[in-house]
């Protein structure tokens, strides 16, 4: 049966009238939302998941996300540009600008001179990628990634194109991408969350931009899909530990006579959202022992440690976050996230982009070759990047040494790895100057909608009706799978 159709026969008048909470003039108002907009009952299975997925045999099962916030610098890093250092300072061509958007940052001001990458370039691995040395690790793998160079978005400003791209859309309330697949897909382990988030720590500009909950929410689908924080001082989870005096057993009997009063309440009004809060109480429970297992250490080898440098035993830093990570894939955990903050070099770049490289170039290189020795990248795919890039023209002051660049939305580079991807390749063109893309562009919608064909999913098949529309993560205009990078 249709989740949404089986909702519907399950809302009581009750319950109907319960939701408007105020009155009979919230009620009223509550009779004109749409229905889509009460979450889904899912048809119960072993491990959830909606009924017919995956659509097609999947070559992955897990995502590990590799978010850089703030907009990496792709000229600086992997968008070699070696004609720019003949025009240093020179203006911008308004042949290649083309009146396009600009931030208010740089919008007012009276040329735009071009400011050349000062970092050397390398060729590496078969297909010759080349790589900055600023990644001198990941350099070192460039034949087990697919380095993408013409990722493209329309928003401009942070905040809508971090959402936009997490989520499918530029205003928030929409799902992120590891909601969706914990609603499409389920959980593939009893013990942990579906979908697990770590923000980590970073060494670059301190005055990075503020990050929140809702880019890894479940917006309209059941709240259970929503992403668990995994935080590195404290408990692991909020309100993981008994409070002082309660004991397992004490909080045992506590959650089995809870689960009746709510049981009992979902029989009564048949608000899916109970099952929800039951079924995210027992989680909890559970994850009393698995997490405190999940975050211990000391049985990773002495090798295994130094592969991913000398912050990994530094709670909450990137390299940290790396190898949770790949313990929390090792334990089928669906989709892990990490958000690493600072990459916004409006000034000063030459002073913290170094930094920020240093803080994941190792622990990224480490990530992909301890998931393949332990033969999980044959079914995990790996993705790192950011939500824009950055401008060949400098904002603010310049020389050969100091320069700053604005945000980029109309050509960035991302890399994917792993499951479903080719390997050792260089897909898209952009121009001389890293401004437009000249060859093979890639929406940040194809992205996602080739992260879920990986896993098995026709991204025009995964629907939720809301506000009497079927909303995809990839949105309604003509989008798909990046074919020349699949495997």
């Amino acid at each position: 049966m249709d989740p949404l159709h089986e909702h519907r026969n399950l809302i009581t008048r009750r319950h109907f009238f319960a939701r408007g909470a105020l009155g009979l003039g919230t009620a009223a108002l509550a009779s004109l939302w749409p229905s889509g907009m009460l979450a889904a009952r899912e048809t119960p299975k072993a491990i959830g998941g909606l009924p017919g997925l995956p659509h097609f045999a999947p070559k992955a099962k897990r995502v590990i996300y590799l978010f850089m916030n703030g907009g990496p610098s792709q000229m600086d890093m992997w968008d070699y540009k070696p004609k720019m250092d003949a025009l240093f300072d020179k203006d911008l061509p308004a042949s290649i600008r083309q009146n396009q958007r600009l931030t208010t940052m740089t919008s007012g001001q009276t040329r735009f001179p071009i400011a050349p990458s000062m970092y050397k370039f390398k060729q590496h691995g078969k297909a010759g990628t080349w790589v900055s040395e600023l990644l001198p690790w990941t350099a070192k793998m460039v034949d087990d990634l697919a380095v993408i160079k013409t990722i493209n978005t329309e928003a401009i400003n942070h905040d809508p194109a971090v959402t936009y791209i997490c989520t499918g859309h530029q205003l928030p309330g929409r799902p992120s991408l590891g909601a969706w697949l914990s609603y499409g897909l389920g959980t593939m382990n009893q013990n942990l969350p579906d979908f697990v988030v770590m923000t980590a720590t970073w060494t670059g500009r301190k005055d990075a931009q503020a990050i929140y909950n809702r880019l890894w929410g479940a917006g309209f689908l059941p709240s259970k899909h929503q992403g668990t924080a995994l935080r590195a001082i404290g408990d692991p989870v909020l309100f993981l530990s008994n409070p002082s005096g309660v004991s397992p057993d004490t909080r045992r009997r506590m959650l089995d006579s809870l689960n009746k009063l709510n049981q009992k309440y979902y029989e009564e009004v048949a608000d899916p959202e109970t099952q929800s809060r039951i079924a995210q109480y027992e989680m909890a429970f559970r994850m009393q022992t698995a997490v405190p297992e999940l975050m211990d250490l000391s049985r990773e080898s002495k090798a295994t440690l130094e592969l991913y440098g000398p912050d990994v035993q530094k709670p909450g830093t990137f390299a940290a976050s790396a190898l949770l990570a790949r313990r929390l894939v090792e334990r089928n955990v669906r989709f892990v996230q990490i958000f690493h903050r600072g990459w916004d070099q409006h000034g000063n770049l030459p002073g913290d982009l170094p930094k920020q490289c240093h803080d994941v170039d190792q622990p990224c290189y480490a990530l992909i070759k301890d998931l393949k020795q332990r033969g999980l990248l044959e079914d995990t795919l790996v993705v790192w990047g950011g939500e824009f890039g950055r401008t060949i023209y400098c904002q603010g002051r310049l020389t050969r040494t100091d320069y700053g660049r604005d945000h980029h939305p109309r050509c960035f580079t991302i890399w994917m790895a792993g499951a479903g991807i080719k390997p050792g390749i260089v897909y898209g063109e952009t121009d001389d100057f890293s401004y437009n893309v000249v060859k093979d562009p890639v929406h940040i919608h194809d992205m996602n909608a080739t992260i879920l064909h990986c896993l098995g999913i026709d991204h025009k098949r995964l629907q939720y009706k809301y506000q009497g529309l079927d909303v995809r993560l990839t949105g309604v205009e003509e989008h798909g799978p990046v074919k020349g990078i699949l495997a």
